[in-house]
C-alpha cells in the first residue's frame, strides 16, 4: 500500500527538497557524462540544478534500499524517508517505483559509455574495442549484481517499461548502441566493411551485449568469472565472422544476414529497417 500512498502529491511540494546529500549522490555521473534531463524521458520533469540535485538523491537513496532490503521489500515511503523528502516529492520525480529502476538504467548507461570510451581511446583494433566496452559494462554494473535478479524478473515481462526493449527504455538503448557505434566506426575494421552492414552493426552488438547481460544476471561466481570468460572468448569469435563479411565470397551470407537483421530483428528493438 505505500506506493500508492501520496500519489496525488505529484506537484512535488516538499519541505524538505533534498538539501542534505545535494554535494553528490554516490557515484553521480560527472556533469559530462550526463545525458540532459529531457534525454531521460518523462521521469524526469524539474531540470533546475537543485531539483536535480533532489532526483538523485532519491535515486542513489533508492539503490542502496534495493540492495539492503531488496527491490520488493522497498517501498516509495520507505525511500522517500530514508532520502529526507516528502512521499509526493518522491512520486513527484518517480511516478512509480519502477520507474527508479529506469533512472538506474540511464544514468548506469550513460557511466559505462563514458568509462568505455576512455579505456578504448588507444586503441583502434576492433576485436580489443569490443571487448573493452564489453568489460566496461561488467565493472559498471558490478555493484549492483547482488539484486540484478529482482530487476531481471520484472525486465523479461515484454509488457513492463523495465523490458531493454520497450519505449521507455529508449533513452538508455540509444546510448548502448551510440556506443557500439563508436566501436566500431573508431576501429581500423570499419572501413573495409559493406556500409549499410556498418550501419546495421551496433544494434547487433548492443544484442550481443544483452546476451552477456543475461548470462551475468544468473552468474554466481566470485566477481562474475564466468561471464567475465564468455566475454574473453566470444568477443574474438564475433570480430572474426563481421571481419570475414568483407570477402566477396561471403557476400550472399552477409545479404541473407542484412535481411534477417532487417525484418527481425530491427523492428524489435524499434528501429526503422535500413532500406
Amino acid at each position: 500500500m505505500d506506493d500508492v500512498a501520496a500519489t496525488n502529491g505529484t506537484n512535488g511540494t516538499s519541505g524538505t527538497s533534498g538539501t542534505s546529500g545535494t554535494d553528490g549522490a554516490d557515484g553521480a555521473v560527472p556533469n559530462s557524462a550526463a545525458p540532459p534531463a529531457e534525454a531521460r524521458g518523462s521521469r524526469a520533469q524539474p531540470k533546475t540544478d537543485k531539483s536535480e540535485q533532489t532526483r538523485a538523491l532519491i535515486l542513489e537513496t533508492a539503490m542502496r534500499l534495493f540492495q539492503e532490503r531488496g527491490y520488493e521489500k522497498t517501498t516509495m515511503r520507505a525511500i522517500a524517508t530514508e532520502a529526507g523528502v516528502s512521499v509526493g516529492n518522491a512520486y513527484y520525480y518517480f511516478s512509480a517505483k519502477e520507474f527508479l529502476i529506469q533512472g538506474f538504467y540511464d544514468r548506469m548507461t550513460y557511466d559505462h559509455a563514458a568509462d568505455a570510451r576512455n579505456r578504448m581511446a588507444h586503441t583502434r583494433e576492433f576485436s580489443e574495442r569490443l571487448e573493452i566496452a564489453l568489460v566496461s559494462w561488467l565493472d559498471t554494473a558490478a555493484p549492483y549484481h547482488e539484486f540484478a535478479a529482482q530487476f531481471f524478473r520484472t525486465a523479461a515481462d515484454p509488457t513492463s517499461s523495465l523490458s531493454p526493449f520497450s519505449n521507455e527504455s529508449h533513452p538508455a538503448r540509444a546510448t548502448a548502441v551510440a556506443l557500439f557505434r563508436e566501436v566500431l566506426e573508431g576501429s581500423d575494421l570499419a572501413p573495409k566493411l559493406d556500409t549499410e552492414l556498418v550501419e546495421l552493426l551496433p544494434d547487433v552488438l548492443w544484442l550481443h551485449l544483452m546476451v552477456v547481460v543475461l548470462y551475468w544476471v544468473f552468474d554466481r561466481t566470485p566477481d562474475t568469472e564466468r561471464t567475465r570468460e564468455f566475454v574473453r572468448r566470444s568477443t574474438p569469435m564475433a570480430a572474426r565472422v563481421i571481419n570475414l563479411s568483407r570477402y566477396r565470397v561471403f557476400r550472399p551470407i552477409v545479404r541473407d544476414a542484412k535481411g534477417l537483421i532487417q525484418d527481425f530483428i530491427l523492428p524489435t528493438i524499434g528501429k526503422t529497417a535500413v532500406k
